[in-house]
């Protein structure tokens, strides 16, 4: 049993920033590097949709609404998956969630991922 556990999240002004953390934990016999862990988000009424995901050896998929404005990033000695969040606009708005599997190939599919976190709000709004 794998558990995902997400932090950061908040209300933040447009323009703004935050940083979104994922840690990975579970027992000593399950817990090795995952192969895949990423970030999806959901707005209200909207589909779940594809932020980031970046692979155990550092391979990144982004989506276009995030590319030269957030990084994700990892770090597999703590099974940790970051997401640094500038220039944040209105739209971003949703609970961001973290996904994590074991196979290291990236894939956009969200039911490919095997665990997922309970999400957390992100608001963007002044």
């Amino acid at each position: 049993q794998v558990q995902l556990v997400e932090s950061g999240g908040g209300l933040v002004q447009p323009g703004g920033s935050l940083r979104l953390s994922c840690v990975a934990s579970g027992s000593i016999f399950s817990v090795n590097v995952m192969g895949v862990m990423g970030w999806y988000r959901q707005a209200l009424g909207k589909e779940r949709e594809l932020v980031a995901t970046i692979a155990a050896g550092g391979i990144i998929n982004s989506a276009d609404s995030a590319k030269g404005r957030f990084t994700i990033s990892r770090d597999n000695a703590k099974n940790t998956v970051y997401l640094q969040m500038n220039s944040l606009k209105p739209e971003d708005t949703a609970v961001y969630y973290c996904a994590a599997r074991w196979v290291a190939r990236i894939t956009t599919t969200w039911s490919d991922y095997d665990y997922w976190g309970q999400g957390t709000q992100v608001t963007v709004s002044s």
